[in-house]
């Protein structure tokens, strides 16, 4: 019988207040894990509180900038304190400015790199070391479809996420000997709140360019949601994923495998 069970299991999610990773969560406390998150503010935190206990999760959150080592550090003894060491670590904190490379400052670049590359490595690095004295562990990294597309003004986002997705290579390269399954997902198109200004009707009730243009470009023809996350990132937790290592999977509505319409 094949074990999607995370039952015992302590997950930390990153960033978890709200959208994907709180989707992520929810649905890794459902099949049994206890549920550990962060945000960088009190307010952010006590947001994913209120939301978790409205489901009926009795969820720890905790303050924390996922860029500084020293921060992140405290944060995994906190949880190991309060829940026992991290099994499955998924890093979802991120952030996207939408600039044009050539009006992009570098510190905006050095930031979108800082978030969206270095946490991850931060984060990881810090709950490795338990994962090896407690014989494995899961890392899902959050990984984009820009980890393999380039469109117009996501520069340092796509930088990043190509690279996260070779983190996720190596830490599996590195890892996998000690039963640490390091993989990623990537998100095609998300109905999120974030998004929502992209799928709201035009005065004359037609779509939004970009809503047309996104749904044109998805065999499914629609945007996805956050729940279209939960399965695979509840698989990637869970025994069912033990001899997968090092995989992006790819759930984007068949997005990547499309060349396109035609035009008409």
């Amino acid at each position: 019988m094949v074990n999607f069970s995370l039952e015992g299991k302590v997950a930390l999610v990153t960033g978890a207040s709200y959208g994907i990773g709180f989707a992520l969560a929810t649905a890794f406390a459902e099949a049994g894990a206890k549920i550990a998150f962060n945000d960088i503010k009190q307010e952010l935190v006590d947001k994913g509180l209120a939301s978790y206990k409205e489901k009926g999760i009795d969820a720890k959150g905790y303050v924390c900038d996922v860029t500084k080592e020293d921060q992140v550090q405290a944060l995994v003894a906190n949880i190991e304190k309060d829940l026992g060491p991290v099994n499955i670590l998924v890093n979802n904190a991120g952030i996207i400015k939408r600039i044009p490379m050539i009006e992009m400052k570098a510190e905006e670049f050095r930031q979108v790199i800082d978030v969206d590359l270095n946490a991850p490595f931060i984060v990881s690095k810090a709950v490795i070391p338990s994962m090896i004295k407690n014989g494995g562990g899961k890392i899902i990294n959050i990984c984009s479809m820009m980890s393999e597309l380039g469109r117009e003004t996501v520069s340092a986002y796509a930088a990043a996420k190509g690279g996260l997705k070779m983190l996720t290579r190596n830490i599996a390269s590195e890892y996998g000997k000690y039963n640490i399954q390091c993989n990623g997902i990537g998100p095609g198109y998300i109905a999120t709140p974030q998004t929502a200004p992209l799928r709201e009707r035009q005065p004359d009730g037609s779509r939004h360019p970009f809503d047309s243009f996104i749904v044109a470009k998805t065999p499914a023809e629609r945007w996805g949601n956050a729940e279209d996350l939960q399965g695979p990132a509840v698989f990637l937790a869970s025994s069912a994923s033990d001899f997968v290592n090092g995989h992006i999977l790819y759930v984007d509505g068949g997005i990547l495998a499309y060349i396109g319409r035609q035009p008409e």
